[in-house]
């Protein structure tokens, strides 16, 4: 076996939304830190990666060494965390290398082209794991799942490769068709890329935690938020699981190419694993970053549906922007949202400086934040929220969810409600 030596130089390029590649610039790395310098090229032809964080110009800039490990922020939003991180260190152990040996520039280029988003780094590793032949999406279901439940099990050839984005829960990057059955882990004509989450019985809703997320995307788009493209694709009759949820990458072009994306936490250099951020942030960043007031409305009223739907789990790498080859940025659609209530009640992510139970003036200010003409007006649109979380028994009804899972939730979303509804009538 040779000996492992950590990646010190990698190409960044980004792919834009017609498919074809441009050079960003270059990443390097030293006992001291990682530097990054935009291609000159870039820097006259296309915008700003990161317009935050990142100085749009050609001097040798520095990561921070926190929170991203040591990286710049819009290049750590190319990483997975939870399970894709999982299969990554897997697969480093599988070739004789610890966990604490391999750096954030040897995981960008174990990533390589595979990553969400539009940036892609080169040379790719050569520990990447590649699928020999294409894999069924029944088989690649049971390997995640026996693999999510064992400390012990190798991870195969193809589900490394499909498990390289981001989430906790057991997922991969596939192909399916429109419409209809089929589908596998590599790509051909007539199939599109989609994310398949699957379940565990070690999941906090089990084997239902897809259809329970299904109902929450019904939900919220029944309150007029956007979400993505999703389906439900029936488990094979081996599999406990009823149904695995699948949604379309909104990262992808239909000319085959991508779009930009930059996470909250990636953008504002935000440690996604603390309660670092509120609401207000978020509002204000979306507001000068999309230079669009409708954008921070659009943000306040994901606030309030994970208020009363208790999306707790709504830390800053649930939230993102997407941006076109021309620079425009737009909040990416309302993504991983289930019921997901914290250990101690409290959100991620705070409004206006309350994790939990927020009071009248707090949502007042989020609401004057986000530019809504009149706090009755804001408290209208809150009201539809709140009408379309209270049709959960239907939703979760219709989409398979037993009932003694629709009785548990829908009881800590009453809960919810019973906390906060002066909101609503103040």
């Amino acid at each position: 076996m040779k000996e492992f030596e950590p990646v010190k130089r990698l190409e960044v390029s980004r792919r834009l939304s017609a498919g074809h590649r441009v050079r960003v610039g270059e990443l390097a790395q030293n006992k001291r830190a990682v530097f990054f310098q935009y291609d000159a090229d870039y820097l006259q032809r296309h915008p700003s990666l990161s317009p935050f964080q990142l100085p749009f110009n050609n001097a040798l800039q520095q990561a921070p060494s926190n929170p991203h490990n040591g990286l710049h922020g819009v290049f750590a939003d190319s990483l997975p965390d939870g399970w894709g991180m999982l299969l990554m260190d897997r697969i480093f152990r599988q070739h004789g290398i610890l966990a604490h040996q391999v750096t954030a520039m040897d995981r960008l280029a174990y990533i390589g082209s595979r990553g969400m988003g539009a940036l892609e780094y080169a040379p790719i590793s050569s520990y990447a794991a590649k699928p020999g032949s294409d894999v069924e999406l029944a088989v690649l279901g049971e390997q995640a799942r026996a693999l999510f439940d064992s400390d012990n099990a190798e991870v195969p050839p193809a589900l490394a490769d499909a498990g390289r984005s981001g989430g906790a829960r057991p997922k991969a990057q596939v192909y399916l068709p429109a419409d209809g059955p089929g589908g596998g882990v590599l790509p051909a004509p007539g199939l599109e890329p989609w994310l398949v989450k699957f379940t565990s019985a070690s999941l906090p809703l089990g084997h239902e935690e897809g259809l329970c997320e299904a109902a929450y995307l019904t939900m919220a788009q029944a309150a007029g938020i956007e979400t993505p493209t999703w389906r439900l694709i029936p488990a094979p009759s081996s599999a406990a699981a009823i149904a695995w949820l699948a949604v379309k990458r909104f990262d992808c072009s239909a000319a085959g190419g991508r779009y930009h994306l930059h996470s909250l936490c990636g953008l504002l250099d935000a440690d996604f694993r603390a309660p670092s951020m509120d609401y207000e942030d978020l509002i204000k960043a979306s507001q000068t970053l999309c230079r669009s007031p409708e954008a921070g409305q659009a943000q306040f009223l994901r606030a309030v549906f994970n208020l009363f739907a208790l999306n707790q789990d709504d830390h800053t790498k649930n939230w993102a922007f997407l941006q076109t080859d021309d620079g425009h940025w737009r909040p990416a659609p309302f993504y991983d949202v289930t019921f997901s209530p914290s250990p101690h009640g409290e959100h991620s992510t705070a409004f206006a400086g309350h994790g939990a139970n927020p009071p009248l003036a707090a949502m007042q200010r989020l609401a004057d934040q986000a530019n809504f003409p009149s706090w009755p007006r804001a408290r209208e649109a809150m009201t539809r929220i709140v009408d379309a979380i209270a049709k959960w028994p239907q939703a979760a009804a219709d989409l398979g969810v037993r009932a003694e899972t629709r009785k548990l939730v829908g009881g800590q979303l009453n809960g919810a409600y019973g906390i906060n509804r002066g909101l609503l009538v103040a």
